[in-house]
């Protein structure tokens, strides 16, 4: 028996495109039971602001076969038979391998990702157009046990001040789950690792003003009850849920850019949903709808980090998966090394 299948038109740059979606009616988030279909009409309702952020650029998908309950896995190269509206853009990744990896430009690619059973989309902060130099400085507040949003809301605006003094506009989004992201235009002048030490700068400065809310520490057992700036998500390849994506959690929550204001006023993130944040967009409008248009640069940042050199702060541990980098510590859990110590006799 064939599967059910269904036609949705789509707007494009050359006209309206025909995208077929199979199994429209399959539930993707049993709790509040939205479908493929559901989904599908979300993003189309929300490409404009979804493709400003995160089109004309790498992008993995994270995508689910069944529901968002059951198995997952991330796909990076374009799958065979795509078709041409799905663009896709050679990629070097830290091991030195290459390879084509997505790139949605218009929403007909988009719809295409969903019928891929796509959910989750995470782009890369570069442009197809220099993969290797980011358009965006990323930082990621993620809440430790013991904190939640709230305490990431209460950091946000001295982060924001921080990097203010360093020349840089700072944006705002839910992460659609505990945390968040702010995010800086700026401009592709340097590669990743640069605008890593840029991050690990305003992260440092941040710890200096706020020690007892915020935390630096890669590893977990010593962040303790703060708010931990994960300098590790500037890295190549490593990519937040972009704005206005669903994420893989019950209440089918998405990563939603917000003003500072809204912040101020106690935001709530649970109640960004693929079923409210459309109505929001008509009422509100895109508070990102700016961020590509005043890039700024880390060169303040960048002196910060060598400022920082000199008083003896050195490189911080990169992810396990990374190949060792120069003047990086031992990757070795503190207790561990401990433990591996010598006794005295």
């Amino acid at each position: 028996m064939a599967s059910e299948r269904i036609t949705l038109t789509v707007p494009g740059p050359d006209g309206d495109r025909e995208v077929g979606l199979s199994s429209p009616n399959r539930v993707l988030w049993p709790e509040p039971g939205i479908t493929k279909h559901e989904y599908a009409e979300y993003m189309l309702a929300v490409a404009e602001p979804f493709l400003r952020a995160n089109g004309h650029r790498p992008i993995s998908l994270e995508r689910f076969p069944d529901t968002i309950d059951g198995e997952r896995f991330f796909s990076k190269n374009p799958p065979k038979g795509a078709p041409a509206f799905v663009d896709q853009v050679v990629c070097t990744y830290n091991s030195g391998r290459r390879h084509p990896q997505v790139v949605l430009s218009e929403a007909a690619a988009v719809v295409w990702a969903v019928q891929m059973n796509t959910v989750v989309f995470h782009p890369w902060a570069s442009l197809a157009a220099d993969t290797d130099d980011p358009v965006e400085l990323r930082i990621d507040l993620d809440p430790q046990p013991g904190t939640g949003f709230a305490d990431a809301a209460a950091i946000a605006p001295a982060l924001r001040e921080v990097l203010a003094e360093a020349g840089l506009t700072a944006f705002l989004k839910t992460s659609g789950n505990r945390g968040l992201h702010v995010f800086c235009p700026i401009e592709p002048a340097h590669e990743f690792l640069d605008v890593r030490h840029a991050v690990i700068a305003a992260a440092r400065e941040l710890e200096r003003r706020m020690p007892d809310r915020v935390t630096t520490n890669w590893w977990k057992e010593e962040r303790g009850e703060r708010v931990f700036v994960d300098f590790n998500q500037a890295n190549r390849d490593r990519t937040m849920a972009g704005a206005y994506s669903a994420r893989a959690l019950p209440a089918a929550t998405v990563a939603t850019p917000i003003t500072w204001d809204e912040l101020a006023d106690g935001v709530d993130p649970a109640s960004f949903t693929v079923r409210t944040v459309p109505e929001r967009l008509a009422d509100r409008g895109d508070p990102w709808a700016e961020l590509p248009s005043a890039p700024g640069r880390i060169d303040t940042l960048l002196e910060w980090w060598e400022r920082d050199l000199e008083a003896g702060l050195g490189e911080l541990p990169f992810p396990p998966e990374f190949p060792k980098m120069p003047g990086e510590p031992p990757r070795v859990q503190p207790s561990r090394a401990r433990h591996s110590e010598p006794t005295e006799g």
